[in-house]
This record gives structure tokens, C-alpha cells and sequence, in this order.
């Protein structure tokens, strides 16, 4: 059983919303759209539905090409960011609504909608309406609905960004789970790189309604096909910089080199490096210094957050343990050069033992 979209696009009174895709994802596991709002997860999950029709390309579902097929002669399963549920009906009604649809035996409807209820914290509240509940509750009532029926397809849209955050940490530890249980394909669209690297599977990275990379979850992380890829997936966001590779040595500026790859030719190119990298102590022998003024210091207790300006350019480093800093300070704080990455001037990761590693 795959989802197979072939050069699907969208487009919109002349914009272009999706731009021609190609994508397989398969089930018992996680297919996961990544990208900031307005990159065109929704939309992409809408045409994968049914719901929207592609203006070019084709959906093919377990080998069919279903892509003038109504979303009502699918079997799909969808909960969004903003939680949907029958208000004239109890918790356990609007779980139990597909099952119903579907005809199943009272018995086994029942079975299900308890135990889907229990995994989702809200035994307690089936005999309640969705007025009563709180938002999370509301939250939990839809996706509950969604994952009860043994649906071809699940999509689900940022699922979820209304629950509490142990609530949250929970589900994302049983969700792997429930998933590799079924056997159905299921698309995860989320904004946040670090709840697509804790739900592992595939991520595909959109950027401006673009596929720019896809892969397993951990090696897109690692190894980024692009500069934009790298982007997408690093929040805080990703330092960037311009350096020179010439001889031995990478030259930041006329302060600040160290040592490159011999397989790295001579020429210009992008470093980028991710926040947890940039720190205000020296952890490692082979850290390298810049100086810069302080924009705006963030402490949250555990991290340290420091936004500061560089030769030119604005940094972000994101540190374990309270350093605080005051606005304009002048500071020095160390890259860890060694997880660098190395983009050409088309914007390409460079292939070298400059950017193996990456952690």
C-alpha cells in the first residue's frame, strides 16, 4: 500500500501554490511534511485527500490512480490544527461516528472507542459534550475519531499544536506505536524540526509550496541536500556566512580561519552551523572565536539563547545552562567548525569531510 503523487502541482488564479511533486510514501510509518506556515503542507495534504484537485499530475493509492476520485469514495482519516468534532454529540459518539458509518457490530464499537479513549486520556469525559470540554480535551476527541477507524490514509495536520506539553511528550511517544500497528499510510505535517526528528519515518522539507528535499528523517537532518533544506529544518534558525577556502585554511575574515579539507577546493562558499553548535564557553580544543555585540540575551533557566552580530552577519547561539549577557555587549562565544556545513554559490552541500559528521 503507497501514496504515489506524480508531478502533482497547484495552482491558483496564476499563483502557484504546490509546484510540480513527485512523492512515494509508504506505510508503518511516518510521512512527514516539514515547513514553515504558508509553505503548503495543508494544501499538499488536501490534494493527497481528495479534497482539492491537482491542476497537473497524478494520485495514485495502492496502484489506482485515484485522482478525480472524490474524498467521500476514500478512506481517509484527517484531523487539522483547529479541532473539528459534532457538537450534538457525546465523546464517545463522535469517536464511534466512523465506526457507525461503517457498520460495525455495537460490541466492537464500543471495544474500540474505550480503548482509544484510554490511550487518549479522555475515558473519563465520554458521556460529555464537546462544549464542555477544554481545547486540549476537543483536540484529543478528534484525533481519537481519526485514529479509530481503520482508515487507508491519515493525515494529520499539526495535531498536536493545542495540547498541553506533557500531553504532548506522551502522544509523541505512543504515536509510533499506534502507527506501526495499522497498515495505512500517514502523512504528519508539523513547523517543527525537533517533533519530526522525535517522530523519525521520512520528512519531506517544503519550502514556498516546493519539495526541497526528502529522505529519512535523520539524514535529511544531517546531510541537507541544500542550503534551503538546512534552513527548513534548523529553529532556532541556522547560522549562515560567507568563507573563503584557500590552501589549508577557511577564512571567515581576516581574524578568524582554521583548518580545511583537503578534499574542499579553493573557492567561495556558505558555512552554515546550527545554534547548539555556537556557544559562550569553549567545549572543544578545536572551537573556533568570533567576536560580536550582543542583540538580545534569552534565558530560560536550562538554555541560554544569544542573538548577536558578526562581521555582518546575525548569529543565534543556543546554549545548556544560564549565561547572561547584557544588550550591546561586546562578546566573544565559540563555533564548533567541525559541524559545519559547506554550501557552493549555487547553494549545493559540498560533498566533503567538512560536512561528514554532522550531528
Amino acid at each position: 500500500m503507497t501514496l504515489e503523487l506524480k508531478h502533482v502541482g497547484k495552482t491558483l488564479d496564476g499563483d502557484v501554490h504546490i509546484h510540480p511533486t513527485d512523492l512515494v510514501l509508504e506505510p508503518g510509518r511516518f510521512n512527514i511534511l516539514l515547513g514553515t506556515t504558508l509553505a503548503g503542507k495543508t494544501t499538499l495534504m488536501q490534494l493527497m485527500a481528495g479534497l482539492e484537485k491537482p491542476t497537473s499530475g497524478e494520485i495514485w493509492f495502492n496502484g489506482r490512480n485515484v485522482t478525480g476520485e472524490r474524498v467521500q469514495k476514500r478512506n481517509v482519516s484527517m484531523v487539522y490544527q483547529q479541532f473539528i468534532n459534532y457538537p450534538n454529540m457525546s465523546v464517545f459518539e463522535n469517536i464511534a461516528s466512523p465506526l457507525r458509518v461503517a457498520r460495525m457490530a455495537e460490541a466492537d464499537i464500543r471495544k474500540r472507542v474505550e480503548e482509544m479513549a484510554g490511550l487518549m486520556k479522555i475515558s473519563a469525559m465520554l458521556d460529555r459534550r464537546p462544549s464542555e470540554l477544554s481545547g486540549g480535551q476537543q483536540q484529543r476527541t478528534a484525533m481519537a475519531r481519526a485514529l479509530v477507524k481503520d482508515s487507508d490514509l491519515i493525515l494529520l495536520d499539526e495535531p498536536l499544536a493545542n495540547l498541553d506539553f506533557k500531553l504532548r511528550e506522551e502522544l509523541r511517544d505512543e504515536m509510533p506505536r499506534i502507527i506501526a500497528e495499522r497498515n495505512c499510510v500517514v502523512v504528519y505535517a508539523t513547523t517543527e524540526p525537533s517533533e519530526a526528528l522525535l517522530l523519525g519515518g521520512h520528512t519531506a522539507a517544503l519550502y514556498e509550496g516546493r519539495v526541497v528535499d526528502y529522505g529519512p528523517t535523520s539524514e535529511i537532518y544531517c546531510q541537507p541536500a541544500d542550503l534551503t533544506s538546512a534552513k527548513v529544518f534548523s529553529e532556532p534558525p541556522i547560522n549562515i556566512a560567507g568563507v573563503r577556502k584557500s590552501g589549508d585554511q577557511i577564512v571567515l575574515n581576516e581574524n578568524v580561519s582554521w583548518p580545511a579539507s583537503s578534499a574542499l577546493a579553493d573557492g567561495e562558499y556558505t558555512i552554515g552551523i546550527r545554534p547548539h553548535h555556537v556557544s559562550p564557553v569553549r567545549t572543544h580544543e578545536s572551537d573556533v572565536g568570533i567576536t560580536g555585540t550582543v542583540h538580545v540575551a534569552e534565558l530560560s533557566g536550562s538554555e541560554s539563547m544569544i542573538h548577536f552580530d558578526a562581521y555582518g552577519d546575525s548569529w543565534v547561539s543556543l546554549s545548556h545552562g544560564v549565561h547572561p549577557f547584557d544588550t550591546g555587549e561586546e562578546t566573544t562565544l565559540f563555533v564548533d567548525v567541525s559541524n559545519c556545513f559547506y554550501f557552493d554559490p549555487a547553494g549545493r552541500l559540498v560533498s566533503s569531510s567538512d560536512s561528514a559528521g554532522v550531528n
